[in-house]
């Protein structure tokens, strides 16, 4: 099973919460940040329709797969500050 972690950070002069290298866009604080992870967590949670995935390598070949739907990755909030804590 696939693990994502999502992790609160300060960014922008703001909060955000960040995927790999990735960031969300900015809250003015950490609570917002925190609340829009979880949201995003939550609906990871959610399941999907029966559907046939095509996609090609980078040599160039096909592939054809089937995916059920119910292949959700676990997902955890990394957050290692305090409501309203900056970072020194």
């Amino acid at each position: 099973m696939t693990k994502v972690a999502y992790e609160i950070v300060p960014h922008d002069g703001g909060w955000a919460y960040k995927l790999g290298d990735v960031f969300s866009e900015s809250f003015a604080s950490h609570d917002e940040a925190l609340e829009a992870a979880r949201i995003v967590m939550q609906e990871q949670q959610v399941g999907d329709e029966p559907v046939k995935i095509s996609y090609q390598d980078e040599k160039g070949k096909w592939h054809y797969e089937y995916s059920d739907g119910g292949d959700r990755p676990e997902v955890e909030i990394v957050d290692r500050y305090q409501s309203g804590e900056r970072p020194a």
